[in-house]
């Protein structure tokens, strides 16, 4: 196998791992038995500001819509979301977060800030933020696919 292979399998190895080792560290720590999934919704809808479609949250967050579907309802029945009909649009629903999933938001960030900023201090900023353009530009030539 060739040296270009070697690295590449390494790479993708090292980021498969890190990504299962993060989740399990992140879902620990977060509050009222909440997921990642559901906490990247609140996170998604709340810096956007704006109601989505379903079907725009699988695209985002690139899931299928029944996938989404069931996170969506899992976050209405804890109040963390809001869903209605299209009023221009009967087949279509709105999803936005609620003053509650703001909340949740919140302590999901403060209960997770620590251990990622403990791993960024551990790692160095200097590294981290070197690190930060190559991880960039490898999600948007995944993104495109």
């Amino acid at each position: 196998m060739s040296d270009s292979n070697d690295l590449a399998i390494s790479l993708f190895s090292e980021l498969l791992t890190a990504d299962q080792l993060l989740r399990a560290r992140l879902t620990r720590v977060l509050p009222n038995r909440m997921e990642i999934s559901h906490f990247s919704v609140l996170n998604h809808l709340a810096r956007g500001s704006v109601e989505r479609t379903p079907a725009q949250l699988a695209r985002a967050f690139h899931v299928t819509r029944g996938a989404m579907t069931n996170t969506l309802t899992k976050l209405e029945i804890a109040g963390y979301v809001h869903i209605r009909p299209d009023w221009d649009d009967a087949r279509r629903k709105l999803v936005s977060i609620s003053p509650a999933g703001l909340a949740a938001r919140e302590a999901a960030l403060a209960a997770m800030t620590p251990l990622i900023s403990e791993m960024v201090g551990d790692l160095g900023h200097e590294r981290v933020r070197a690190s930060l353009p190559v991880l960039r530009e490898l999600r948007l030539r995944l993104e495109k696919d």
